[in-house]
């Protein structure tokens, strides 16, 4: 079967659903965030309206995301006692990327690994900042 461009709502929770199903299984991230998610059905919904909203900001969305990643993430960090490093997000991120690979090609989806590359960095950045503020 032909790769086909990131397109819709669906696509997208395909790609986040399938993410999610390597994070939860991976050594490193699979604890925090099982520990951090109550309600996987809601979060992987939470998340397709996040990169939905971020990565068709241009169309007319039945949804809009209106949560606030950086604060979720200092609370996860400080609930594991701020061991969260870059590591965790390098792990995150290639197993983004290897998704998307895996599932899609073309603009749009090379458009989802730019943003996730940003996303991690600033979240880490963040993150780490607000250690020293705590």
């Amino acid at each position: 079967m032909a790769k086909t461009d990131i397109n819709t709502r669906d696509d997208i929770f395909l790609l986040v659903s399938t993410f999610y199903g390597k994070v939860s299984k991976d050594a490193t991230l699979g604890p925090i965030f099982s520990k951090a998610i109550v309600n996987w059905d809601e979060h992987l919904q939470l998340l397709t309206t996040f990169w939905e909203s971020s990565l068709f900001m241009t169309r007319k969305l039945d949804n809009k995301y209106r949560g606030n990643p950086l604060e979720a993430h200092i609370k996860v960090d400080a609930a594991n006692n701020h061991s969260i490093t870059e590591m965790h997000f390098g792990i995150w991120l290639n197993l983004w990327l290897q998704t998307i690979d895996e599932l899609f090609k073309g603009e749009v989806a090379e458009n989802a690994k730019r943003r996730a590359r940003k996303m991690a960095t600033f979240l880490y950045m963040s993150m780490f900042q607000a250690r020293s503020v705590q």
